[in-house]
């Protein structure tokens, strides 16, 4: 038998369809792994038992002739989504001991679409971070190493968890959640594949929340294929969040295909940036061809404001988190540090000094100096300014093309530590991912290639608002062009 890890989404549901082994053997299997795998510090929460018991629902459920989507598939759960009574963290300390009482709307609809949950997965705290390296638990260590060295890299954030784990063949998909790009790069850190679907695409409620505008959950896992599989069960309409867009989720697996004839791609010219290392040069031109293999016409299009998005992101962003985690006060849920004869303006500080780390207080210090009396026009009002722009430089450049192409990150994979000390090196990691963010448009990062280290490279597909289905099927073209199938040798 074919070892159940290798297998993605795809494999398990169509092998547990066709009986050729059963869903608790996969989630046993599976099990294993995790329990195996503690040296990633990828699972702040192990959950073997939900992944059993949906397990032999599963198994249940081909005998009856019921099976669902992904009935006999385990996945793993970024710690950022409330699953009723398992502890949610957010990776934080001022978290602790928190254990919801309800689930969020799109672990909910996983787990009715047949899934189970291996566990909650580490993350950056609060999602804000691009190295996995914030986490109040300990940051989480890609399975891949550098050729000639056995030095820790980052796998990515803050969907970290996520990407380690599916590298490692510790799950075959999990949730993830980006911002600024927190699915796609750490999907390019580590080889796998990850969608970030369109703002509103699927719900946020249930989600701990960063910034709120820009938040949105989507599908990783090891192929094209299995994200699709995914995001079809997590996406919908939900008026628990006013910001979830009514309308029907399309058959995106049933829709995959890698023909692109007809298409246009645009490929940036603003993305060339100074001091690209020549390797992620050379990696786009490889992108550049394997679509005109697959029928796609290239043309050159402008983005004009792309050296503002990341200055802009970085003033949304915080202003928005140091408004939502304001709820985070010692009072009703959480930490809290009452120091002996304290008032509550004592308290407020005391569990917030304890509670959160450095990279949560350095945002909430600058969401709040930008959202000040003096400050709020000079910063946020222009912030907003700048993101409507770079919106209309998309609306501009799809009247020329269908989709864009650009790397995912400028960069393969870094050592942890490497960058911590200097927040706006690390800042610059998401220099490709952030516009579509605040644009709001789909964005799906693939691997392409290896550096010459031998670490995974990821370019990017960037669609049209809700045109989900031409950016994986761009996605697909690359896939089966490329031929990825490099994976990290087992150390742990």
């Amino acid at each position: 038998m074919t070892n159940l890890t290798d297998l993605g989404i795809a494999g398990i549901r169509d092998g547990v369809r066709d009986g050729a082994f059963s869903a608790r053997e996969v989630a046993t299997a599976f099990n294993a792994n995790v329990a195996a795998a503690k040296g990633l510090n990828a699972f702040l929460v192990e959950t073997p038992n939900h992944a059993l018991a949906a397990a032999d629902a599963a198994d249940a459920a081909r005998t009856a002739g019921e099976l669902k989507p992904l009935s006999g598939v385990p996945i793993g759960m970024k710690d950022l989504f409330c699953t009723e009574g398992v502890p949610t963290t957010a990776a934080s300390t001022i978290l602790g001991g928190f254990t919801p009482q309800y689930e969020s709307t799109v672990s909910g609809k996983l787990w009715s679409a047949g899934a189970g949950m291996l566990g909650k997965l580490n993350l950056d705290q609060f999602a804000m971070g691009s190295s996995n390296e914030t986490s109040a638990f300990g940051p989480v260590i890609s399975p891949w190493r550098r050729a000639g060295s056995n030095a820790a890299l980052a796998p990515g954030g803050s969907s970290g968890g996520s990407s380690a784990a599916i590298s490692a063949r510790l799950c075959p998909g999990a949730t993830g959640t980006d911002t600024g790009g927190s699915i796609r790069q750490p999907a390019a850190f580590t080889g796998i594949s990850g969608i970030k679907p369109t703002y509103g695409r699927c719900s946020r409620w249930g989600v701990v929340a960063f910034a709120s505008s820009l938040d949105q959950a989507g599908a990783m896992a090891r192929d094209v294929r299995d994200c699709a599989i995914m995001l079809e069960a997590m996406a919908g309409f939900d008026a628990k969040d006013s910001t979830s867009l009514e309308v029907a989720v399309p058959r995106w697996e049933a829709g995959l295909s890698g023909d692109l004839k007809g298409k246009r791609v645009g490929i940036p010219r603003e993305y060339r940036v100074d001091g690209m290392p020549a390797e992620i040069d050379a990696l786009w031109e490889s992108g550049i061809a394997w679509l005109k293999d697959a029928g796609a016409e290239i043309v050159e299009v402008s983005l004009p404001h792309t050296k503002y998005a990341l200055p802009a992101y970085y003033i949304i962003a915080p202003a928005e988190a140091s408004s939502n985690l304001a709820r985070y006060d010692g009072v009703r849920y959480g930490l809290r540090d009452l120091p002996e004869g304290a008032g509550l303006q004592d308290m407020y500080a005391a569990t917030r000094a304890a509670g959160f780390g450095p990279e949560v207080k350095r945002r909430i210090m600058i969401g709040t100096y930008v959202l000040s009396a003096g400050f709020y026009d000079a910063y946020y009002t222009q912030a907003q300014k700048v993101r409507t722009l770079i919106a209309r430089d998309f609306d501009r450049a799809f009247q020329e093309c269908d989709l864009l192409l650009t790397p995912t990150a400028p960069s393969a994979a870094f050592a942890l530590g490497e960058k911590s000390d200097d927040p706006l090196a690390m800042y610059l990691n998401d220099v490709f991912t952030v516009p579509s963010s605040l644009a709001g448009l789909p964005a799906m990062s693939i691997p392409g290639g290896l550096d010459a280290g031998g670490l995974p490279l990821g370019l990017q597909i960037i669609g049209r608002a809700l045109d989900e289905q031409g950016v994986l099927n761009a996605a697909l073209a690359i896939e089966e062009r490329a031929g990825f199938t490099a994976r990290p040798e087992a150390w742990w």
